[in-house]
């Protein structure tokens, strides 16, 4: 057994039990069905033909018996199927909450190379098929396996040479299926594929909804999604033409028993070697066996498409967290501050140019020092090193003369406050997303950080205050008042060290006075870096470190750096003349 198929049948073992009484309601089931024919004999073979007395009290309690079994077999059978397709459910729900937690522990390097779209579907669509796999599997195998072996065996003691030439064609039948499975399984998996395609388009345009509208390309916008939905319908044509070869043969094939146990049998009772109600017996028999052939074939259709939301499933949940808590690493209850950067190099993926070269910086804890620099040379990368974000590729990052990769991922981040230029919110409430920095905090702790970033007045403008909700991330606030609830956020959580990255570069001037003022008083006793994009901004900063390409070209304070005439002056005096 391969560790793919433990995996997948590690998933049962919660709900054993359960599975344990519907494998046994199942068990029930097949024995009806066995056994009704075996009633129907009875009747017409000892009672009616073979002329035995009193012959109609018989037939009545024989009937009755066939009616307690159908009742049992309706009893049985809800059973199955209620608490059958539950099990498969909860079963279905544990993996996604496994696949969510895994997609969580994931670093931002694999998010940076997958599309959120395609990563829904295996969270959504991939798992709905593997529901119907985990109930329906065992039980369709068992039942199937059952009803197969025991017609076969009442068969033989009721003609053996009709019940050889009947089942000497399973092994065909057997040998087709296997061939046309392959072929299936191939369309099956482009198929899912396709439909993630479907799902990231849709994601895609969704989120930039606005954009798409103030460019009026929602006719470019349609074309794409045609593409990708041309695509899904593409394999879903060779889903149906795969589907279509491999299930007609087989329902033929359970079309075709009747046909030759009518005509061999009729031949046999011509000749007197078989009796009208063995073959009466046998017709139903035959109707009986076709349902475990249905189920095997049922069966087969499930695997397939259950193995292959599966294996997109564990495609996933074997992707490693690049990014992961080191054996010896140490919780951080608290942290000072002193932050330094010793031969670092970064790159995003190997072979390509470093973003970062032979970095040494060293930063006083509660120091505010400001990064200058021309875009793409690495002032937000070189800031998402220190929370790990991502991990350096040369050399190493300490927090408190700790490396941060021997500090718990949890404990580090927690006394790390960011925010970004585009700070997100979740969809809610104003309260719910300020206390995202803190979950248990009180009501008044969230309105004294909100009055700390300067927030609190224009969320009391609001409809319902507090508790008015602000859409998906945030549409009905402004780009200031976004940010000040960020802001806010960050001083609920009150870490020891902040990253700003450009955090007022799009906002107006007014907005950014405000989100400014918001950010100097977080700042205060706290070790801040702040990425500035309006050299204005950080005039005041202890120090700024100006990076280039080839890593740290200059630092000092602002007039330090303007009296020295060199890179930082030169950007300087270009915002000034604009």
């Amino acid at each position: 057994m391969t560790p793919r198929h433990k995996k997948l049948l590690s998933y049962y073992r919660p709900y054993r039990g359960l599975l344990v009484a519907d494998l046994a309601c199942a068990l029930v089931v097949s024995g009806v069905v066995l056994l009704l024919p075996l009633c129907a004999r009875y009747i017409t073979k000892d009672v009616l033909e073979g002329g035995m007395p009193d012959a109609l009290s018989h037939i009545y309690v024989m009937g009755a018996v066939m009616v307690a079994l159908v009742m049992v077999h309706m009893a049985c059978n809800t059973f199955v199927d209620y608490q059958g397709h539950m099990m498969g459910t909860l079963m279905e729900s544990d993996m996604r909450a496994d696949l969510f937690a895994h997609y969580q522990k994931l670093s931002f390097s694999f998010y940076d190379t997958h599309k959120t779209g395609q990563l829904m579907t295996r969270l959504t669509n991939d798992l709905e098929s593997l529901s119907e796999f985990y109930h329906h599997g065992p039980e369709d195998l068992l039942i199937a396996t059952l009803k197969f072996c025991g017609t076969f065996i009442i068969l033989l003691t009721v003609n053996v040479p009709l019940t050889l030439l009947l089942f000497l064609m399973m092994p065909l039948v057997l040998a087709y299926s296997l061939y046309a499975n392959r072929r299936l399984e191939r369309a099956l998996r482009t198929s899912r594929d396709r439909i993630g395609d479907i799902n990231a388009q849709v994601e895609d345009t969704l989120g930039g909804i606005r954009v798409v509208k103030s460019f009026t390309n929602e006719d470019f916008e349609q074309q794409k999604f045609a593409y990708e939905n041309d695509r899904f319908v593409t394999s879903r044509r060779e889903v149906y033409r795969s589907d279509v070869r491999f299930y007609e043969p087989l329902v033929a094939f359970t079309q075709f028993l009747p046909v030759i146990v009518i005509v061999f049998g009729a031949s046999w009772i011509v000749r007197g070697s078989l009796g009208l109600p063995d073959m009466l017996t046998y017709l139903l028999y035959v109707g009986v066996l076709t349902e475990p052939i249905q189920r095997f074939v049922n069966f087969g259709r499930l695997y397939r498409e259950g193995m292959t939301g599966f294996d997109r499933f564990m495609d996933m949940l074997e992707v490693m967290p690049g990014i992961d808590d080191a054996p010896d690493a140490v919780d951080l209850t608290h942290a000072q501050g002193d932050i330094a950067f010793q031969g670092v190099s970064f790159t995003y993926k190997e072979g390509q140019e470093h973003v970062l070269k032979n970095v040494c910086l060293q930063i006083r804890a509660g120091e505010y020092v400001a990064l200058a620099g021309p875009s793409g040379v690495g002032k937000t990368t070189l800031c998402s090193l220190i929370p790990r974000f991502y991990d350096v590729s040369v050399g190493s990052v300490t927090l408190d003369g700790i490396d941060v990769k021997h500090i718990c991922l949890r404990s580090l981040r927690q006394n790390i406050g960011v925010v970004l230029q585009d700070s997100y919110l979740f969809a809610g409430t104003v309260a719910d997303n300020i206390r995202y920095g803190k979950r248990d905090a009180s009501p008044g702790d969230i309105i004294a950080a909100a009055k700390k970033a300067n927030a609190h007045d224009f969320i009391m403008a609001l409809p319902n205050g507090y508790d008015t909700d602000i859409g998906q991330r945030g549409v009905k606030l402004s780009g200031g008042q976004k940010q000040r609830l960020s802001i806010a956020r960050v001083f609920l959580k009150n870490p020891p060290i902040l990253i700003f990255d450009e955090a007022t570069s799009a906002l107006d001037n007014e907005s950014e006075r405000a989100v400014r003022a918001s950010l100097e008083q977080l700042s205060v006793n706290r070790t801040t870096l702040v990425i500035a994009h309006r050299l204005s901004t950080i005039r005041h900063a202890q120090r700024i470190i100006v990076l280039s390409d080839d890593g740290i070209a200059e630092q000092g304070t602002h007039d330090e750096l303007i009296a020295s005439g060199g890179p930082y002056a030169s950007l300087y005096g270009v915002q000034l003349t604009r």
